[in-house]
C-alpha cells in the first residue's frame, strides 16, 4: 500500500476518493473501496467494515497488509463472515451506540473503567497482533448509523506500529461522511436490484437471495484473480467489477417472463420444457436493451449469453437485440451458435460461477455434490462448457471460494 505522506496530499487523496466513491455502484465494492482508500490515506495496516443490519453488526469487508504479503502474488486473504448484537461491550458496538469515533492506542491495555473490551480471537486465529485502533460509525443525513468504519495498526515510516493521531481523527471524520452517503445510495441500488430478484424467484424457487449473492461474489473473485494473470491494469479492473458484481445477480432475471407451470416443476425438465426455458436467456436481455450505461451493457451480456458454452454447444448464441419481441424470441435462440472468445468475458465468467454454485446447491430432483465431484466436474469441462482461462483462475482462488459459500448459506 503506498503511503500518503503530507497533509496537503492526504486531503487530495480524500477529495479524488470522495469523487470515485460516488461512481461506484454495488455495496460490496464500495466497502472494499472505501477501506482501501482510508487505509491508504492513514498508513493503517488492516482494517473493517461492519455494517448494522436490524441491531446486529455484520462484518461485510476485511483487509490486512501483514497477512496479504504472506500469500503468493495475486492471492488474497480469506476472511471469516460473522455478526455479533450491537451492544456497548464491544469496541464497534459502542461506536454505533454513541455515535463517537474511538481512538485507542493499544486495544490490548484498554483502560478497566471502559465498558467495551477487544475481540483477540481473530488475532488468536490468523497469529496476527492488532494494537493502534480507530473506529468510527457511518453516519448518514438522517442521523441513521449504517455501520462502523475500523482501521488498525498505523504505521510510520520505518514499518513500525505507531497511534493514530488528531489529524487521522479529522480525516477519518470527514471521509466516514462522504462515504456513508455513498454508501446510503448503493444501500438503495442494491435494494432496487434484490427486488428484482425477488420478482424472479416468485416463478422460481432456486433464484434465492443467497444464490445470486454467492454466484455474484464467485464472479468478482474469478475476474480478480483473471484480471492478475492477464495483467490487467489495477485501475481498468474497478469499473468492470463494479458493472460485474450487479450483472451476475441479475443473470436470470429473465426467468420472470417463464410459466410457473415449468419452473417450479419437481423434476429435470423434459427437451420440449427445456427448450421453453432457453428463452428466459433473451427475456432477460430485453430489461437492458436500451443501453443507457455500462452497467446495462453487461447486464444484457450476463444476461443473454450466461448459457452459452466456450464450445459453441450452448445457447441463445448471438442474437439481434432490436429485433426481439415476445412472439419471435424461439426463433430467435440457437440460430447463430458463439463459441470461444466471442462470448464476453462477463458471461463466461457468471456461466462456470453459476453452474459451481447449482452443483454444490440441493434441489428438488438432486442432492448437492460434494466438494471433490463439482470440481472434477468443472475441470472436465475447461475447453467444451467454459474459458480454460477462466477455470484456471477459478481453481486459483479455492479458499476464497471457500469463503463466499460460507457466508451465504442458503438456510
Amino acid at each position: 500500500m503506498e503511503e500518503v505522506k503530507t497533509h496537503a496530499e492526504k486531503l487530495e487523496c480524500i477529495i479524488e476518493s470522495e469523487q470515485f466513491l460516488n461512481e461506484i455502484q454495488d455495496m460490496d465494492i464500495l466497502l472494499e473501496r472505501l477501506l482501501s482508500e482510508v487505509r491508504r490515506i492513514t498508513n493503517a495496516d488492516a482494517g473493517s467494515i461492519y455494517i448494522n443490519e436490524k441491531n446486529i453488526l455484520s462484518i461485510k469487508c476485511a483487509q490486512n497488509d501483514t497477512l496479504q504479503k504472506m500469500l503468493e502474488e495475486g492471492q488474497k486473504v480469506p476472511f471469516s463472515f460473522f455478526s455479533f448484537p450491537i451492544n456497548e461491550r464491544s469496541i464497534s458496538g459502542y461506536t454505533v451506540l454513541t455515535d463517537k469515533l474511538l481512538n485507542i492506542p493499544d486495544v490490548y491495555d484498554i483502560d478497566e473503567e471502559k465498558p467495551y473490551r477487544f475481540n483477540s480471537q481473530p488475532d488468536l486465529i490468523t497469529g496476527y497482533h492488532s494494537k493502534s485502533m480507530l473506529t468510527v460509525p457511518l453516519i448518514t443525513r438522517n442521523k441513521d448509523v449504517l455501520g462502523v468504519l475500523q482501521i488498525i495498526n498505523r504505521l510510520d515510516a520505518s514499518g513500525n506500529i505507531i497511534p493514530f493521531d488528531e489529524d487521522d481523527e479529522l480525516y477519518m471524520l470527514h471521509f466516514a461522511g462522504a462515504a456513508a452517503q455513498a454508501l446510503e445510495r448503493a444501500k438503495l441500488t442494491r435494494a432496487m436490484v434484490m427486488r428484482m430478484i425477488t420478482m424472479a424467484g416468485l416463478r422460481d424457487p432456486k433464484e434465492t437471495g443467497a444464490h445470486v449473492n454467492r454466484v455474484s461474489s464467485y464472479a468478482v473473485e474469478i475476474y480478480d484473480r483473471w484480471a492478475f494473470n492477464h495483467a490487467v491494469p489495477y485501475e481498468d479492473r474497478h469499473k468492470f467489477r463494479d458493472n460485474l458484481k450487479i450483472a451476475a445477480m441479475l443473470h436470470d432475471v429473465g426467468k420472470v417472463g417463464i410459466s410457473d407451470s415449468i419452473l417450479k416443476l419437481p423434476r429435470i425438465f423434459t427437451p420440449e420444457e427445456y427448450n421453453m426455458i432457453k428463452a428466459h436467456t433473451v427475456i432477460g436481455a430485453m430489461f437492458f436493451s436500451s443501453i443507457e450505461s455500462g452497467l446495462d451493457e453487461m447486464s444484457l451480456q450476463v444476461a443473454l449469453h450466461h448459457h452459452d458454452r466456450w464450445d459453441g454447444g450452448g445457447y441463445p448464441g448471438e442474437v439481434d437485440i432490436q429485433k426481439i419481441n415476445i412472439d419471435n424470441i424461439p426463433s430467435l435462440i440457437n440460430q447463430h451458435p458463439l463459441s470461444g472468445e466471442d462470448i464476453p468475458l462477463c458471461a463466461r465468467i457468471v456461466s462456470l460461477a453459476d453452474v459451481y454454485d447449482a452443483l454444490c446447491s440441493k434441489r428438488v430432483y438432486k442432492d448437492a455434490w460434494d466438494d471433490d465431484s463439482v470440481l472434477k466436474e468443472i475441470a472436465a469441462q475447461s475447453g467444451k462448457q467454459f474459458d480454460p482461462e477462466v477455470v484456471k483462475a477459478f481453481f486459483e482462488i479455492q479458499p476464497i471460494i471457500r469463503s463466499i459459500k460460507l457466508a451465504w448459506p442458503e438456510n
